[in-house]
């Protein structure tokens, strides 16, 4: 199962890491896939002394394993073969469960040791999702912190009849205690924040304890870790407040056009902006999401208010909220998100496998989306509003290429039609006729743009354009003096991953620049 290279790997990491014995626990049947788990589990086994494994047959789902701490009741579980996305999140169980320490910050894990209650979660996740190993990460090291908390992570294409049983037509979908709980990249600190009822008050207390800060950036994406960097490195008090490091990039799984890297993928790169702003002292406030801008007057400070309470002031803010998935806003549409209404193909996608699906978008977001597809679906039917597609001629000749993809031109998508627990097709009127007819396919992937995220602030009098970016000059500056803002909420025309940490580059120095000139001392008159 696991190559050469892996393997060293591997047995370094075993046996540098695991302090404790480690049991692996399996459940198999007679399935190929069962015989290859088995395998892998020998050959984890052979890599340390500390790890051993025994076939017990005591879990339903097979093939599955679990890894145990002998002598307590410290255990997570999968079920399947996590390779993929999810290899790295073995090996962080792995070593976690032998004693490892989990790397988080104290609070927050001292948070999950206190919670009370028995809590059983269950993540229904995929080997290609680049979401799903956040989810996976965060219960398990739960798990480790406290052993009240079970979590068993499912490979989806390997239980096709439960995953079909339940409805789930998206990952990550996370269960407890049997009921459907939520969806989505979900970190530690946010399954605190839902299962603590007191977390959100130690939040804001947390929040408004903290000085004033030179520059204030909100938002945790290209802009904002670019803004932050170069705000730290001049020296000046710096705090960062966003919901997630890395932001919508995390969203993303190929990157083929970032400079200076030939290919890489969201995560990555997120975890490279984090390491980056680490070696700098900056504020990081993560999971936290901005409610309120109260700009200051006459040289007063600016505040920003966050939902659940407490605030942080700055002399200097730096929006750089960014942008997320724009939707259809036509009726069904929200009651099957996740149901078959999804926007992420790489995610998603091997859950439709051998089924008619729809992409809703003809730019280049949209055509990338159908051809990805239309490997793992039966048929893919592109559906576009403009009378032609906008994808890049290389991308519409491998789309054309492809003996499962149709193109519908000049419709505009008007319903999503479901049964109440599942999307069963797709209405759209052909602008040229007028008539409405139905796609029948069981999910549909929207590429259809970006909305920038600056609901917040329409009540701030700060200049937003009628679709909401927020107005900047070629300095990054708004209309407000002392705020400034960055990348894919603004009026910058690309909505690039370069363009936008050149944006947050440029709004951290004009920030500084500002609070240089401002703040600099009367000149001194000759006597």
């Amino acid at each position: 199962m696991l190559d050469a290279n892996l393997t060293a790997q591997l047995k370094t990491i075993l046996n540098d890491k695991i302090v404790e014995p480690i049991e692996l626990v399996s459940s198999l049947d007679d399935r190929p896939k069962s015989t290859e788990l088995a395998e892998m589990l020998d050959q984890i086994a052979s890599l340390s002394d500390k790890v051993t494994h025994r076939r017990a047959d005591d879990d339903e789902r097979r093939p599955s394993f679990a890894i145990s701490r002998p002598g307590t009741d410290i255990s997570v579980r999968f079920a399947g073969i996590p390779m993929g996305h999810e290899f790295s999140s073995l090996v962080l169980a792995l070593v976690q469960v032998g004693g490892n320490p989990v790397k988080e910050d104290e609070e927050t894990m001292e948070a999950v040791r206190n919670l009370d209650g028995d809590y059983e979660f269950v993540t229904y996740m995929s080997l290609t999702c680049q979401n799903c190993p956040t989810v996976v990460q965060a219960l398990n090291a739960m798990a480790v912190l406290n052993p009240r908390i079970k979590h068993t992570a499912v490979e989806g294409s390997l239980f096709q009849d439960e995953v079909e049983e339940r409805r789930i037509l998206a990952v990550p979908t996370i269960y407890l205690n049997g009921e459907e709980w939520g969806s989505g990249r979900t970190d530690m600190k946010q399954f605190v924040e839902r299962l603590d009822h007191h977390a959100a008050a130690r939040t804001a207390g947390k929040l408004n304890e903290r000085e004033p800060y030179d520059v204030l950036v909100v938002g945790g994406g290209p802009a904002g870790s670019a803004a932050a960097i170069y705000a730290a490195r001049k020296g000046i008090r710096t705090g960062m407040a966003c919901d997630r490091v890395g932001g919508q990039v995390l969203d993303t799984m190929a990157i083929e056009n970032h400079v200076s890297t030939v290919y890489t993928e969201g995560p990555k790169l997120g975890a490279q902006y984090a390491e980056h702003m680490n070696a700098y002292e900056i504020d990081q406030i993560a999971g936290v999401q901005a409610s309120r801008l109260v700009p200051g007057t006459d040289g007063e400070l600016h505040t920003v208010e966050f939902e659940g309470g407490g605030r942080l002031q700055a002399r200097q803010v730096i929006i750089a909220t960014g942008a997320r998935w724009r939707t259809l806003g036509v009726p069904g549409e929200a009651d099957y998100r996740n149901k078959g209404v999804s926007f992420c193909p790489h995610c998603d996608g091997p859950l439709f496998k051998g089924k008619p699906i729809a992409v809703v978008g003809g730019g280049n977001s949209g055509v990338e989306a159908a051809i990805d597809l239309a490997g793992v679906t039966e048929h893919v039917t592109v559906v576009e509003f403009m009378d032609e597609l906008k994808a890049d001629d290389v991308l519409l000749r491998k789309l054309y290429s492809l003996p499962n993809t149709e193109v519908i031109t000049s419709a505009r998508t008007t319903q999503v039609n479901g049964d109440g627990q599942q999307m069963t097709g797709l209405e759209y009127e052909d602008r040229q006729s007028g008539e409405i007819r139905t796609l029948d396919v069981d999910g549909v992937f929207v590429q259809i743009g970006l909305l920038p995220n600056t609901e917040w602030l329409k009540d701030s009098s700060l200049e937003l354009t009628p679709r909401g970016e927020i107005r900047i000059d070629e300095r990054n500056a708004t209309n407000i003096p002392g705020i400034f803002a960055a990348g894919d909420c603004t009026t910058v025309p690309f909505k690039q991953i370069v363009v936008a940490e050149g944006s947050g580059a440029t709004a951290a120095l004009s920030a500084f620049d500002e609070m240089i000139r401002t703040t600099a001392p009367a000149a001194i008159v000759a006597s």
